[in-house]
């Protein structure tokens, strides 16, 4: 998945919410084509904040997939659909009266790292990658340069060449 952020910063409550799912909508109502939701819930457990009602309606306005640091629900229908979505944990529980948006479009930390609105977001079964804008032209570059040196590695190790001699060869690994 890759797309442009589009921040989100949640919290648990325990308490009725006189404007549920207020700001949670407005954030997916202004999705854009190639973003991709970006939900800071600090990790929380407490209910699946995401689901297939969000992603059908964040895919309808061009976005490709979500973030959730924090749990999501309706996982099976969002995979039918091809919503891409990546989760810390998954809980039944609907959101309502146990967790809320309160902001959106700034910037929002999830496990030490800033996600701004607009920033370059990539993620895969490996793991999540953001770029923030200012950087985006060089780590694209650089990104490309270490494509290109593994290549010529492993195209050399492929030929017969030991590892430890493509290292010293290539000084990539």
């Amino acid at each position: 998945m890759v797309g442009r952020c589009r921040t989100t910063q949640w919290e648990d409550v325990d308490f009725k919410d006189p404007a549920p799912y207020e700001l949670e909508l407005k954030a997916v109502d202004a999705c854009q084509q190639d973003d991709v939701l970006i939900c800071a819930a600090g990790g929380s457990k407490v209910s699946g904040i995401w689901g297939e009602l969000l992603s059908t309606a964040a895919s309808n306005r061009g976005c490709v997939g979500a973030i959730v640091d924090g749990a999501v629900c309706d996982i099976a229908k969002m995979k039918a659909m091809g919503f891409t979505v990546y989760a810390t944990a998954r809980s039944v529980y609907d959101s309502l009266n146990r967790q809320r948006v309160i902001a959106i479009g700034g910037p929002v930390e999830i496990d030490g790292v800033t996600f701004r609105s607009g920033d370059l977001v990539m993620a895969d079964q490996d793991g999540v990658v953001v770029v923030p804008r200012e950087i985006e032209v060089q780590a694209i570059s650089a990104a490309w340069k270490k494509v290109h040196d593994e290549k010529v590695t492993r195209d050399a190790i492929k030929t017969g060449m030991l590892a430890t001699d493509a290292y010293r060869e290539y000084g990539v690994l």
